[in-house]
Parts: C-alpha cells; sequence; structure tokens
C-alpha cells in the first residue's frame, strides 16, 4: 500500500496526463487549497462515505444494547458495555490520527489517501461479520475492537480528503453534505438494526448488511473519489518516526486549532446525553415501554432526521456569508434550548418538539464545525489534523455516558431515576454552554466570511 522509497513534494504538480479522475490543477500547492471546483457529484461521493461508518455505531448503540444481555445475562451487561467502550477509545484515539498522520506522506498511484480507506473498508467489512455471527462474548469483544482498528485505519486518511480535494469556495456546500450524510448513517444505522426487532430480536442479517454497506461505499470511494496530492516529503525519516510525531507539541502552536477541539469535544458531548441515553430516560422519565416505547422510538427518529436535513446544507452554506462562528453559536443555543425542554418534558409530545430544535442544531454544527475545522489546520498535514479532531468524535459518548449514567445513578438513589435521568439530559446544557465558551478564542480566517453564499457547485 505505501511505498517506503518514494517521497512527493510539498509543491506537487498534477499534470493533466494523470488519470481520468486525478484532480487537475496547474500548480497545486499542500499549504494552500484547490482552486478548481468539484462536480456536484464529486462532491457526493467524498461524502457518501461519512454514511457508512456513521451508520456502523448508529446502529451499533442498538445492537450493543440487545445483543451483550442475550450474550451475558441482564445482571453483568452494563459492566460488559462498559469494558468494549472502555476498549474501543485507545484504539481509535491511536489508529485515527496516526494513520492520518501517515497518509500525509504516502505516496501511491492512487493518491495518499484512497489505498487506506479501501484496505480499511475491506477489513471493516470481514470484522463486522465476525460481530454478527460472534457465539459468545469474548468473541464479539474480539471483532468489535478489530472492527474499531479497521474504521479508523479508513477514517483517519479518509478525512484529510476534503481539505485535499474541495476548493475554498465549496467548503460550504461540502461540509453540508458530510454534515447530513453523518446524520443520515447515525439514523439509517439504527433504523436498520431496528428491523432486528421483526426477526425476533436476531440481528444478524442486519449487521452483515452493515459489513456490506462500508465495504461497498469504501470500494466507490477508491474508485471514483479524485486521487488529490502526492505526499509530503519525509525527509529521510521513518515511518515509525512520523507515527511519534504524531504528538509531537508543535500541534500546540496552532491556538486556533487547539480551542477548536475542545469546543468540538463538548458540544458532541451535549448530544451524546441524549442518544447514548436515550432508551433509558423514555422508560424511566416518561414511563415508555415495550411496542409503545419502539413506536415513539421510531417517530423521534423521524423528526430528528427531518430537523437536521433542515440544518446542515442551510447552516452551512449561511456560514459562507455570516462566518463559521456565529452559526456555531447559534446551534449551541439552539441545543441547549432543546435539550432543556427534554429534561422538564411533561410527556413524549413535548419531547419531540425539542427533538426537531436538538436536530437543527446538530445538523449546523456538524457541518459547519467541519467547515471551520478545515479553514484553519495546515493543509498540507490535514490527515494528521483532522484524524486528532476525530478523537473527540471517538471519546465523547463513552465519557457523555458515563458522566450522565452516574449522574442519573447519584440524584435517582436520591430522588428517584426518573429526576436522575432528566438531570442527565440537563447536563447537556451545561456541555453546550463551555463548548461556546471554548469557541471564542478561535480565529476564523477572513476568507471563510468572504465566500458568496449563492456560490454553486459546477
Amino acid at each position: 500500500m505505501v511505498d517506503p522509497g518514494a517521497s512527493g513534494s510539498a509543491d506537487a504538480v498534477l499534470s493533466t496526463e494523470q488519470a481520468p479522475h486525478e484532480v487537475t490543477e496547474s500548480a497545486l500547492d499542500l499549504t494552500a487549497r484547490p482552486t478548481t471546483p468539484l462536480r456536484l457529484v464529486q462532491l457526493f461521493q467524498i461524502s457518501v462515505y461519512w454514511l457508512a461508518l456513521n451508520a456502523i455505531w448508529g446502529g451499533w448503540e442498538l445492537f450493543q444494547q440487545k445483543r451483550v444481555p442475550q450474550l451475558v445475562g441482564d445482571e453483568a451487561a452494563g459492566l460488559a458495555l462498559g469494558v468494549m467502550e472502555i476498549l474501543a477509545m485507545p484504539i481509535a484515539a491511536l489508529t485515527m490520527p496516526v494513520l492520518g498522520s501517515i497518509s500525509d506522506y504516502t505516496t501511491t498511484h492512487w493518491g495518499r489517501r484512497k489505498p487506506f480507506v479501501l484496505v480499511g473498508s475491506i477489513a471493516a467489512m470481514l470484522a463486522i461479520a465476525g460481530v454478527a455471527i460472534a457465539p459468545v462474548f469474548w468473541v464479539l469483544v474480539v471483532f468489535f475492537a478489530l472492527t474499531q482498528l479497521a474504521t479508523n485505519v479508513a477514517r483517519g486518511p479518509f478525512a484529510g480528503m476534503v481539505p485535499d480535494l474541495v476548493p475554498e469556495r465549496q467548503v460550504g456546500l461540502a461540509s453540508g453534505l458530510m454534515g447530513l450524510m453523518i446524520q443520515a448513517g447515525l439514523i439509517g444505522g439504527y433504523l436498520l438494526m431496528m428491523t432486528g426487532y421483526l426477526l425476533e430480536e436476531d440481528f444478524t442479517l442486519p449487521m452483515l448488511i452493515m459489513g456490506l454497506v462500508v465495504g461497498a461505499t469504501g470500494v466507490g470511494t477508491f474508485l471514483w473519489v479524485p486521487n488529490g496530492p502526492r505526499g509530503k516529503d519525509r525527509q529521510g525519516r521513518t515511518w515509525p518516526r512520523i507515527a511519534a510525531e504524531t504528538f509531537g507539541t508543535d500541534i500546540l502552536r496552532e491556538r486556533s486549532y487547539i480551542w477548536l477541539l475542545g469546543s468540538r469535544f463538548f458540544m458532541l458531548m451535549a448530544t451524546g446525553f441524549f442518544a447514548n441515553l436515550n432508551i433509558l430516560y423514555l422508560e424511566q422519565s416518561l414511563e415508555l415501554t415495550g411496542n409503545e416505547q419502539a413506536f415513539w422510538v421510531l417517530v423521534a427518529l423521524a423528526v430528528y432526521a427531518v430537523s437536521t436535513m433542515v440544518g446542515t446544507i442551510p447552516g452551512a452554506r449561511l456560514s459562507d456569508r455570516l462566518g463559521r462562528k456565529p452559526i456555531i453559536f447559534a446551534s449551541a443555543a439552539l441545543g441547549a434550548i432543546g435539550m432543556t425542554m427534554i429534561a422538564l418534558a411533561p410527556g413524549i409530545e413535548i419531547a419531540l418538539v425539542a427533538m426537531a430544535f436538538v436536530g437543527v442544531s446538530a445538523g449546523a454544527f456538524l457541518s459547519v464545525d467541519w467547515a471551520l475545522m478545515t479553514d484553519i489546520i495546515p493543509k498540507a498535514s490535514a490527515g494528521r489534523y483532522m484524524g486528532m479532531s476525530n478523537i473527540v468524535e471517538a471519546t465523547n459518548g463513552p465519557i457523555a455516558t458515563a458522566i450522565g449514567g452516574t449522574v442519573a445513578f447519584l440524584v435517582g438513589g436520591a430522588l428517584g431515576l426518573a429526576v436522575g435521568y432528566r438531570t442527565a439530559m440537563a447536563m447537556a446544557v451545561l456541555m453546550f454552554a463551555i463548548g461556546a465558551a471554548l469557541l471564542v478564542p478561535v480565529r476564523e480566517p477572513r476568507r471563510a466570511r468572504s465566500m458568496p453564499a449563492g456560490e454553486s457547485a459546477k
């Protein structure tokens, strides 16, 4: 996959004699964005892989809550889930940024990112098949770890594709499509796992289908997404040294990037309280169980899906005119209002209205935050920096679950579980506030506010 003896140049030039799907630039400088606009179908191709990656984890939240108790029993299920979450964090925290950084320096006939996407996708497809048929808990844990490893091998380098390929005037649209695909993946994966109920809580077939989706979109990304620029010059450094430099202290000089990472972590954690504790909230706080609960979960997903679409592309495009930070501040305020309503909702009807607020907030945040991230990172090292930013996505959910579950346990012990889970939902408001505060020191490039909102893909 990687040619250890090959090296690219920071001033790499892509000629028109390259493969037909190659991005052609008269002088593509790794320190700046390309200038040739992508066709809408190419922007879609870059975005659709996000759907598959996020479908895995959207479906996993339901799968693990049903499959793990089947394997270890109800009493040990909580502990078993905790062990799996703890295992997931270091794999993601190491794999995504390290492989992203290595891809910055990789030179192949297919570009510096795509080989990782292909290998990671095929490996993930096989690992997910192992998850689907695992007969005992320890086998499930092994294939779960392999799924984490394989998807992050692909995800770290893939995250660098937008800075590599998308010109500045199309960043808002590309980020909006990405946000839309992320939310569609999370919701679609959950709905796919819901079909397991129709199979008498047998989730084997839905999980196998999930693996095929990941493999197919990974191969499609490899075949149809432009190759992009060549890798940077390694200047004689070994691959282990480059991997070790991923976490070098030089990254601290990028002050706005560090502040934005912190903001991103708390903003994502805020919605994680509901995403990871929603079933328990519905059972304990709104007293919904059985078929009634399943019905309202589907209704809530529909409300969330529609409201997310309202927030993604319009929010990203509006940020081209008004700036990224104002839209993120607005999404934090809207999300805080929605989570407050969820915490206080007397019934499911008010909670559904609140979900619409949270959906618009999440859609706008994911797309605009990503656009701002691509605005401020060093373009030549996009894989490293975007890989590091993905760490917060891998860790905020487990941490939100740990904090929310602890709050629900402590408050619930004193005031009842209904109040405990409402308090856990209210914790999201504090996270939105912290996320907004950490965004203040971020310096947004002036150019991010100068693009006309009406600019469209060609």
